[in-house]
């Protein structure tokens, strides 16, 4: 049993080394793995007080039908990509800060910030110039100081089913993944 359980950290440690030389797909897909529902299911909710909720900026929730808006503003792809980023990064670092380092999800917390990152360093040289105005101004809004009294509270399970699907409406067509 100890020996399959080292095995998968040997190999989940090298991942986390192995993901600055990953694309963006193949992050992505690395992300999709770690949120699959069952993972997220059991970090987020099992492991969590009932009825425990994290305080977060209204704009802080990225759901699909934002996204199905600002294409309809004709927002680019890459530009929803940043802000899905920014917000579903922001969103596992509210998440991670509030663990003690003893708790259960503070490991798959830091894994999944780590992947994050990791996928910011492979967007960054994009994200310098071809942000459109309207996600920059989302971006800014979040940071703004007068939105800190719009807080709502959020179960960490649903921060992470919304990052999940969203990232799933970006990433499908441009890396042909399924949807399982």
């Amino acid at each position: 049993m100890q020996q399959g359980y080292v095995a998968v950290l040997w190999v989940l440690a090298v991942l986390v080394v192995e993901t600055t030389a990953l694309g963006e797909c193949e992050l992505a897909h690395l992300l999709q793995h770690k949120l699959q529902y069952e993972m997220h299911l059991q970090y987020m909710k099992h492991y969590f007080p009932i009825g425990y909720t994290v305080q977060v900026q209204y704009k802080e929730v990225l759901r699909p039908s934002n996204i199905t808006c600002l294409r309809n503003r004709t927002v680019s792809e890459m530009a929803l990509q940043y802000l899905w980023l920014h917000v579903s990064s922001q969103a596992v670092l509210r998440i991670h800060e509030v663990l003690p380092e003893k708790h259960p999800s503070w490991k798959y917390t830091q894994e999944l910030c780590q992947l994050f990152d990791a996928l910011g360093k492979e967007y960054s040289k994009y994200w310098q110039t071809d942000v459109e105005v309207v996600v920059a101004d989302l971006v800014k809004l979040i940071h703004s100081a007068g939105m800190e009294s719009r807080r709502k509270a959020v179960h960490p399970k649903a921060l992470l089913d919304n990052c999940l699907k969203v990232m799933r409406m970006l990433y499908r067509a441009p890396c042909w993944w399924e949807s399982t």
